[in-house]
């Protein structure tokens, strides 16, 4: 089990849609940085995984409830393509990634979403 610490604020799916309704650029650079912030930090920690599939949980630090639990899991595409971006994952593709699963944590000290990732070697084929 290997742990990636993305202590960096996420937006969530409305935020993006929101953003993708008043400019398809701002959108694609909101995307952008987000992905480039997540390579980042995997370089920042030298993160590395071997190259097998892996099942990945992603534990969601959160300062309240007041978002839905799937407009914050949305950010995972953005922590995926930044790991493939970064090359610590070769593609975000089902023969490199297998489940996923989510946690989410009320942390009231926070003042935004973040993430922790695990990844365990996948037993599914």
């Amino acid at each position: 089990m290997k742990k990636l610490y993305l202590n960096t604020p996420f937006i969530s799916l409305n935020e993006y849609i929101n953003t993708e309704r008043a400019s398809k650029l701002g959108a694609a650079t909101l995307k952008k940085s987000q992905t480039y912030k997540v390579a980042y930090l995997a370089k920042e920690q030298r993160f590395e995984l071997p190259e097998c599939k892996h099942d990945v949980t992603f534990i969601w630090y959160k300062p309240d409830n007041r978002k839905d639990h799937d407009n914050i899991a949305f950010a995972k595409k953005f922590i995926l393509d930044g790991l493939v971006l970064s090359g610590v994952i070769k593609y975000d593709n089902p023969k490199y990634i297998g489940n996923f699963q989510d946690k989410f944590i009320v942390d009231k000290s926070r003042d935004y979403v973040s993430c922790v990732v695990i990844f365990e070697k996948s037993e599914t084929k």
